[in-house]
């Protein structure tokens, strides 16, 4: 039978699951032993990125997976929709009209799991040593609005901020602000390898083989104090290398869950309910994947060119070829959804059209066809990457206008080559840090871009980005968020391609897991229980 359990959108922007999964306990239990979940994510230590799980540098969603199970912060958010809600803190709020300054008290007895207390100074030293050891992540930037910490006693801590900052308490709710021990942690060097101490609802111990986290253990903290219902006692984290093998795992019981990234054919598969024995929660996906462009490269330093392709890639074709129903065509960086949204990308170019992207570059002198290599991913996106890979090259050579390679690479090595600058036209995903359209615009545009992109607009940084901030009612900023998206569409720094549903398949006496991930696509572990299967 089908068992499927749909998880709907609430209001614009924000999740809120409408159905438990399939399972006989809406509590879950302690029994069972562990409860098994897989993973195609990939956790390697490298040289260039030796420190993958260091909250001061990570900054990709499976990193963050680990570290929000972890790693304790002021702010979360919550299971379902609406603003973050207190975790660490037992009450945090804006205290002055023109929101930049941001105080917080902690709750009383925090400890980290190794029974030392946590106080309002560990908080400062936390976020002030992601702020100074500047990692080459990008994801210090999340902190960026903050001008000075001051703390009051051992549990207050009030942030004054260089600008209004009304995202500034989802930002709070990000690993990057996680609270971390400066015995455990120094305050201007990143720490190497896999260990991770915190006082969030776990602690973790991973089994590593070859530089690389085979299966990460994450055991309740008995020291907790936070928000968060923990349903279980231990959760073993599972990596494995591709979909398929991850796939068999589940239908053989050898684990609990399956995450990120399955096939498109495992979910149309799973959808159809062939085995009785797992259920499918399917919910509205605010993942976006996306081609940069290294706007320095002379084959794409001219925006004719970036034009052109934005002119001639089939969106819908893309989608309905690789995707099918488990996709929809993106025309923004923000995704429909998400308060702000604009269709700015079809706005200006319309439908595919050669033509039409063929008088862009005779316009701008450009002779075709233009020579590039897209770059993309083999091993964090999902096997269907290379497929999407393939249909954009054909589309951009179909046209006679493009003389496109494609080449991949290992995710260990893609995003720190990325960064140095080594790839004209590469693929990525995104996955937001927090549900608002600010997530989708400033960690791409603003100064200290994570791509580390040379693309820079001084209007948007300058001006737009501060005045979207200054607005609390995000609906008040969408002006602003429009005309950022429509000068994105105008140079074309990035080229938006999709957005993507989120699935999670669990076995039948697994509960919970409607609401293990939540809607910025962060793995809430905690959720998960055993019930009795059926």
């Amino acid at each position: 039978m089908n068992r499927k359990t749909l998880v709907l959108p609430a209001m614009a922007g924000l999740l809120a699951p409408v159905l438990a999964a399939c399972g006989g306990s809406d509590s879950g239990s302690d029994g069972g032993g562990a409860i098994v979940v897989g993973t195609t994510d990939r956790f390697t230590a490298t040289k260039d990125a030796p420190a993958p799980l260091d909250p001061a540098y990570a900054y990709d969603v499976g990193s963050w997976n680990v570290l929000r199970q972890t790693v304790q912060t002021l702010m979360t958010q919550p299971k379902g929709d609406g603003d973050p809600v207190p975790e660490a803190a037992e009450s945090c709020g804006f205290t002055d009209s023109g929101n930049e300054r941001y105080a917080c008290k902690l709750r009383d007895g925090l400890k980290f799991a190794n029974g030392d207390d946590v106080t309002a100074g560990d908080v400062k030293y936390s976020m002030e040593r992601a702020l100074r050891i500047k990692a080459d992540s990008g994801v210090f930037a999340l902190l960026s609005t903050i001008d000075t910490i001051e703390t009051q006693g051992d549990r207050e801590v009030i942030f004054h901020l260089k600008t209004a900052d009304a995202t500034f308490p989802y930002k709070l709710s990000t690993p990057v602000a996680g609270i971390v021990n400066a015995k455990d942690y120094a305050k201007d060097k990143l720490r190497d390898g896999f260990a991770v101490d915190g006082s969030g609802p776990y602690s973790m111990k991973a089994d590593v083989k070859d530089n690389e986290i085979v299966s990460a253990t994450f055991t309740k903290n008995p020291h907790y104090k936070g928000s968060l219902k923990v349903n279980n006692n231990k959760v073993e984290m599972r990596s494995f290398g591709d979909a398929d093998t991850m796939g068999t795992a589940l239908e053989k019981g050898d684990i609990d869950v399956m995450t990120r990234a399955m096939t498109p054919a495992q979910v149309r598969k799973l959808d159809a309910g062939t085995d009785e024995h797992v259920s499918l929660v399917e919910m509205a996906g605010l993942e976006i994947r996306y081609l940069g462009f290294n706007t320095n490269a002379p084959t794409v330093k001219d925006k004719a060119v970036r034009q052109a392709m934005a002119k001639v890639i089939n969106r819908a074709e893309l989608v309905s070829k690789v995707y099918g129903s488990q996709a929809e065509p993106l025309y923004s960086l923000v995704p429909a959804g998400i308060t702000g949204h604009s269709n700015s990308f079809f706005n200006k170019y319309g439908e595919p059209d050669v033509n039409q992207a063929r008088e862009l570059l005779d316009k701008a002198g450009v002779t075709a066809p233009v020579k590039l290599t897209l770059h993309y991913t083999t091993d964090h996106y999902g096997a269907a990457t290379k497929q999407e890979f393939e249909v954009l090259q054909k589309q951009l050579n179909d046209s006679g206008l493009f003389d496109v390679s494609v080449k991949g690479w290992p995710w260990s090595v893609y995003q720190t080559d990325e960064r140095k600058g080594k790839y004209d036209v590469y693929g990525m995903g995104w996955f937001p840090d927090f549900p608002d359209p600010d997530s989708y615009l400033a960690p791409f545009l603003d100064k200290d871009n994570f791509l580390a992109s040379p693309y820079a607009n001084p209007e948007i940084i300058n001006t737009l980005i501060p005045e979207s901030r200054r607005e609390a009612d995000r609906l008040g900023a969408a002006k602003t968020l429009t005309r950022i998206q429509d000068i994105v569409a105008d140079d074309v720094p990035l080229l938006p391609l999709w957005q993507g549903k989120q699935y999670v398949a669990a076995r039948d006496d697994i509960t919970g897991a409607a609401y293990a991930i939540n809607s910025s696509s962060s793995l809430q572990l905690w959720e998960l229980g055993r019930g009795v299967s059926g």
